[in-house]
């Protein structure tokens, strides 16, 4: 019996759905314990202060920080080996195949921005979220793509991964130059000089893992105190990881398969876990039409739909793109609105937009409501317009 459980496990595990499955279990149970008499602890649990000291040197910060501002630097640099891969040698390697998933990404980010502003336009104490909706959540999306199974071409499943990766370097990007703190030059140039030693490291092709873990934690120290936020040290830590060591090992894949099943598995469920629990004590429908949430979800919603298949079919219309074989245009509608589903990124960012608990409930309430509609939404149009027929022709090959 044990030995079938385990096996299950391992099955379940090898799934791409699998991460996707869990973190909608964790934050799924976060939203059913902040709405029990055990929410008390749960919000009490996250608040709890935990202090890291050195001498002089102190940081002091509660454990929904130590998540955001730690774990999901990890995370980050998971996203950094995944970028600087598909940048050197996958989806992103040349214009033919980056040119589709680029427009619609930049699509797929400016449009629900610009639907969020058009709707807090008037709100100064709201208009600092105007980024969240352009996020999108790799793990979801993938997840429910992966529900449809040998169904859905690779180069739908492709598209839909470039895309991402790109939203994510937009996302990276925005972080870095909107919602920095006040900067501390003397922190910056010690992280800087230590992304330096991290850069000869690589460019030497060094093998060993231990330089790369050590240094980066350094860093993501002085990036902490620098006031830049914390995360993008393992985004520029990731880009220092060389593809090949001199001795011919592919050091770069090699990590970035250490680390999946601790982000999909551990970090990202946990993350999900601690932001998504939000109390509807006393909250009515008519609070989601307020303009935080309204333009968070409805710029997931229908930005995401406008955006990245309005800027798909523009760019093939007009000779600059190209769509994948066996891939059409429903099935790009249908990937648009997965790509809608912004949980992870959406939430990070409006945790940095937003210290006000009543509005961080806010985002929160944009965010899941926009997600699931999105989710549902493109799982149910790519299950009706996916050919039955590519299951046989799969199976068959």
């Amino acid at each position: 019996m044990i030995d079938r459980v385990g096996e299950a496990m391992k099955d379940f595990l090898k799934q791409e759905s699998a991460g996707g499955i869990v973190l909608i279990v964790a934050a799924a149970l976060a939203l059913v314990i902040a709405n029990t008499p055990a929410a008390g602890a749960y919000f009490g649990a996250l608040e709890t202060k935990l202090n890291l000291s050195y001498g002089s040197f102190a940081i002091d910060k509660p454990l929904l920080l130590w998540i955001n501002d730690g774990l999901m630097a990890i995370f980050f640099f998971l996203i950094g080996l995944e970028v600087k891969r598909e940048i050197l040698e996958g989806q992103l390697s040349s214009w033919d195949k980056a040119s589709l998933p680029l427009l619609a990404a930049i699509g797929g980010m400016a449009i629900p921005a610009l639907i969020f502003v058009g709707f807090n336009w008037d709100s100064p104490e709201t208009i600092d979220g105007w980024a969240i909706p352009a996020a999108t959540d790799i793990a979801f999306a993938l997840g429910i793509l992966s529900l449809l199974g040998p169904r859905v071409p690779v180069a739908l499943k492709a598209l839909l991964l470039a895309v991402a990766v790109i939203d994510d370097i937009g996302a990276i990007t925005i972080i870095a130059l909107f919602y920095s703190g006040e900067l501390k030059l003397d922190m910056l140039l010690s992280a800087g000089f230590t992304l330096l030693v991290l850069a000869l490291i690589g460019r030497a092709k060094f093998g060993s893992r231990i330089p790369y873990v050590l240094l980066t934690v350094l860093m993501w120290v002085f990036v902490l105190k620098s006031g830049v936020h914390a995360t993008l040290a393992g985004v520029a830590a990731a880009f220092c990881v060389p593809m090949v060591t001199r001795h011919g090992e592919r050091l770069l894949e090699d990590m970035e398969h250490g680390l999946h099943y601790w982000v999909a598995f551990l970090i990202i469920p946990i993350f999900g876990f601690a932001n998504a629990g939000v109390s509807l004590v006393g909250i009515s429908p008519s609070d989601l039409l307020a303009p935080l949430p309204l333009g968070i979800a409805l710029g997931l919603l229908i930005g995401k739909q406008i955006g990245i298949f309005g800027f798909a079919w523009l760019g093939v219309k007009m000779g600059l793109a190209k769509l994948p074989e066996n891939v059409g245009w429903k099935q790009i509608h249908g990937l648009s609105l997965l790509a809608a589903i912004g949980f992870t990124m959406s939430l990070f960012i409006g945790n940095l937009a937003f210290t006000d608990a009543s509005q961080v409930d806010a985002v929160k309430l944009g965010v899941l409501s926009g997600s699931l509609v999105a989710a549902f939404a493109g799982f149910f149009l790519l299950k009706a317009v996916l050919p039955k027929a590519a299951a046989e022709d799969t199976g068959g090959a």
